[in-house]
């Protein structure tokens, strides 16, 4: 698996949820934060502003993808002029009556995240992206949430974990990035060491090997790695295996030293320790808690 899609499977949990709304001018929609999810909004028809504490507002067209990871409040008008209503902060958009005259079309919704990945952290705090690939999938996602059909059910979370990967994609692909995770996952030496870390996080890595699948010598591919990651190799080596961990002991039943020898231990003992060590709590015990603490 290559490490953008290992890392969506990481964070995601749960179903994402995604709602279809027309708007009629004037019209200002206040949307909460949302503490443990990553929020986004399409602009499907006509335009709009998003307005957001502290920052510029910002004009929205058609095929407009916002993206906002650590899920912060904004709101979106069609001017930013326009006084917000009372009901303006109902987080019920399902009652929201249909216009008979709409002027602007949006796809809004958030993605419930378990475990956020240095990546996502990466991101600045407002993400906009256009581009044809999104737009396929907000037009197939748009058709099934406006006209629900045998199976839309099943689709629309798997339209919306294609969005995801598509957003990300574009923005980590797009303009050039010199520093962080867009940087590292452009970069031949580092990508391909990440590649090999998140195919197979139990092999007894070490930076020497790491750096011979990246074709570099040790001490310049440590320093690279961790320029561009933020932690030297063994560090995420040791943070993703934890990660895969607390995703296989929620996920699954397997007994706990089928999950370490998963990630790299041979020993039960260690693993538990290591894990205790990342964690703060056995591997049993984070098993049977209810959610993320």
């Amino acid at each position: 698996m290559d490490v953008l899609s290992d890392v969506v499977a990481v964070m995601r949990t749960g179903r994402p949820v995604a709602a279809r709304v027309a708007w009629e001018a004037p019209w200002a929609r206040r949307f909460e934060p949302v503490p443990g999810a990553s929020g986004f909004q399409v602009v499907l028809e006509g335009s709009c502003w998003l307005l957001r504490d502290h920052a510029d507002p910002v004009e929205l067209h058609a095929g407009d993808v916002v993206f906002l990871p650590d899920g912060r409040g904004h709101t979106l008008a069609d001017s930013p002029a326009t006084p917000l209503a009372e009901e303006a902060h109902d987080p019920d958009l399902a009652a929201h009556p249909a216009p008979a005259n709409p002027t602007t079309v949006t796809v809004c919704g958030a993605y419930e995240l378990a475990h956020v990945h240095p990546l996502l952290r990466d991101l600045p705090d407002t993400v906009l992206v256009s581009g044809p690939e999104l737009h396929a999938a907000v037009t197939l996602l748009a058709g099934e949430l406006d006209h629900p059909r045998l199976g839309s059910d099943a689709l629309v979370p798997s339209l919306l974990d294609t969005l995801l990967v598509y957003l990300l994609r574009t923005w980590f692909t797009g303009s050039p990035h010199t520093t962080g995770w867009a940087a590292a996952l452009n970069d031949p030496v580092t990508a391909t060491a990440l590649h090999h870390i998140h195919r197979d996080p139990a092999h007894p890595w070490t930076v020497a090997k790491l750096a011979a699948t990246a074709g570099l010598s040790r001490a310049p591919f440590a320093r690279r790695f961790t320029a561009l990651v933020g932690q030297p190799p063994l560090t995420y080596l040791t943070w993703w295996r934890m990660t895969t961990a607390a995703r296989l002991l929620k996920d699954t039943d397997a007994p706990l030293s089928t999950i370490a020898a998963r990630v790299g231990y041979t020993s039960e003992f260690a693993f538990a320790a290591a894990f205790k060590r990342a964690r703060g709590t056995a591997p049993g015990r984070y098993r049977r808690l209810p959610s993320e603490t």
